[in-house]
């Protein structure tokens, strides 16, 4: 029950990605720059609650906070099925959000804290691997469901979300198991959502108001001072949303800037690539899912595979790989992908192999960042991990946005296929930044004869 947590935020992600332009016809809304905040409103909050939410659930209680979260998240998945309007929708997507980042760092906390001490790794491994799970599902699952009615991705995580909640409620202990009751910078975690939001929004409507006009140049300044308040407060508060200290191990630094990166190249694909089908190959959302499913189906399998090679080859090294492969994939589909109606040989290859590279890079980029960390700050580094991928995201999706409104409401396929050139390039800084991740090795003493 508590790999609930991984499983609902990542089957919901992958599903709504699939149903973006099911929604935005139910909805009666076609402007992607409006649509995409689906998607970034949820990024964004999440980001920005998830190392505050930690801490609150360590002060109130782990089981409290997952009960919380699970509890909100199925309530405003019930509110964004019953939406009739694309803003409505969009704040149930930010309710949906703030449960995600309550229940999961709970869930994970609960999941240390509750397993018998020899099987803790594999608990987390289960915990982790939900993940993949419901990524090789999702997509299938949300193309059947909206063949229905887009409000079903939604109605989905009802039932689930309700069997975890009475399973919880029997089974999981009470009580407190954190040691940290401190109160966390919920200020700082506001001004993030500001900072990242005014971003994106100056991002997605810079082509419809102008990239000099008053409103998009304030929306990057607005962006710029809440960052830099938000840092501020960082360096001042004893339970910062941002642990700056943190970025002093070089590993985990690293770690960081080749996760944003990945996520926000992975972003433009996520999303590209069911546009492309529904857009300039007028699939429906069934075929869309169908087509999507292989290359997240390919994750579990190479994430398997990535930690075996990981005993023998430094894992700065094998997030490369994997990152390097992502990028050769995407390339392969810049390369071959076309107006024409050819996805066996043109898309799918390039799309298996970037699968694979995900495989191999994410999983090991979140993991190792946190490797060297003291035990007790690991939990507030994995949730900057965490928070970095889903700014990356946000920074992704605002991307795509921007390159397709070059080409007006027809979006042709050259358009595409510049936004994948482009993820190609990302993804390949991101190979380059991952080679940071591999611990130094420390000289050996010399001997004094």
């Amino acid at each position: 029950m508590l790999a609930t947590s991984v499983f609902l935020s990542a089957l919901d992600a992958f599903v709504v990605n699939v149903a973006l332009t099911p929604i935005g016809q139910g909805v009666g809304e076609t402007s992607l720059s409006k649509l995409s905040w689906i998607l970034n409103g949820y990024a964004i909050v999440y980001a920005a609650l998830l190392v505050p939410a930690g801490r609150l659930a360590d002060r109130y209680g782990r089981k409290a906070g997952f009960l919380l979260g699970l509890s909100v998240f199925t309530v405003a998945s019930l509110g964004a099925a019953l939406s009739g309007n694309l803003w409505v929708l969009v704040a149930f997507r930010f309710l949906q959000a703030a449960g995600a980042a309550v229940l999961t760092p709970a869930s994970l906390g609960l999941v240390l804290t509750t397993a018998p001490p020899a099987k803790v790794t594999r608990y987390v491994q289960i915990w982790a691997a939900s993940g993949s799970l419901a990524a090789a599902a999702g997509p299938v699952v949300g193309g059947l469901l909206v063949e229905a009615a887009w409000q079903w991705i939604f109605l989905l995580n009802l039932p689930i979300g309700v069997v975890a909640l009475v399973m919880a409620v029997r089974r999981l202990p009470g009580g407190r198991q954190g040691t940290d009751t401190r109160l966390p910078d919920l200020l700082g975690g506001f001004l993030l959502v500001v900072a990242i939001g005014s971003l994106a929004l100056s991002l997605v409507q810079g082509p419809e108001w102008g990239w000099g006009a008053a409103p998009t140049v304030g929306g990057f300044a607005v962006a710029a001072a809440a960052l830099a308040l938000c840092l501020f407060r960082s360096t001042r508060h004893a339970v910062p949303v941002v642990d700056l200290g943190l970025l002093r191990d070089r590993v985990f630094a690293w770690a960081n800037i080749a996760t944003l990166l990945f996520y926000a190249a992975f972003a433009v694909q996520l999303l590209g690539l069911p546009l492309w089908l529904q857009q300039v190959w007028h699939w429906s959302a069934i075929e869309t899912g169908l087509g999507v499913a292989p290359g997240p189906a390919m994750v579990f399998i190479a994430s398997a595979l990535g930690r075996r090679i990981a005993r023998r080859v430094p894992v700065g090294v094998v997030a490369a790989m994997g990152s390097s492969l992502v990028a050769f994939g995407t390339a392969w589909i810049a390369l071959n992908a076309g107006d024409s109606l050819s996805y066996a040989t043109d898309i799918l290859p390039g799309w298996l192999i970037a699968g694979v590279g995900v495989g191999l890079a994410l999983p090991t980029m979140i993991s190792s960042a946190t490797a060297g960390l003291p035990r007790d700050r690991a939990a507030t580094g994995s949730a900057i991990v965490s928070m970095a991928g889903q700014v990356g995201t946000v920074l992704g999706v605002s991307a795509l946005v921007v390159i397709l409104a070059a080409s007006g409401s027809r979006f042709p396929a050259h358009t595409f296929t510049l936004a994948w050139w482009i993820s190609a390039g990302v993804v390949a800084l991101s190979a380059l930044a991952a080679l940071g991740i591999t611990p130094r090795r420390r000289p050996a003493a010399t001997t004094v004869r």
